[in-house]
């Protein structure tokens, strides 16, 4: 199983982003997903999670800002990112709650990172 995250890069302040996060392999079925992002020197913290049921929480400063939706047909995550700003530059990754087609168990996986900046 392998995410593979897309869509980072350089944007102005106010501007927007889009990313994306596929999700490949055997995969029975995919829970929880979620944004994290990590600025360096400080740890890796959730940005925003979607759950199974569609449900979804943020964390506080992005909320109104960033909208997390998925697309369980394709097995994909996706982040909008409006009004961005200075404070959101950071290498975002995409997580996922994955049963496998050959276990009964749900593991944690985790893309590769993807850098988005934000300055003028």
């Amino acid at each position: 199983v392998q995410l593979q995250a897309s869509g980072g890069g350089l944007v102005q302040p106010g501007g927007s982003l889009r990313l994306s996060c596929a999700a490949s392999g055997s995969i029975f079925s995919i829970n929880t997903k979620a944004w994290y992002r990590q600025i360096p020197g400080n740890g890796r913290e959730p940005v925003a999670v979607i759950s199974s049921d569609g449900s979804t929480n943020y964390e506080d400063s992005v909320k109104g800002r960033f909208t997390i939706s998925r697309d369980n047909a394709e097995n994909t995550v996706f982040l909008e990112m409006n009004s961005l700003k200075a404070e959101d530059t950071a290498v975002y990754y995409c997580y996922a709650a994955i049963v496998t087609s050959y276990s009964d168990y749900e593991y944690d996986y985790w893309g590769q990172g993807t850098l988005v900046t934000v300055s003028s």
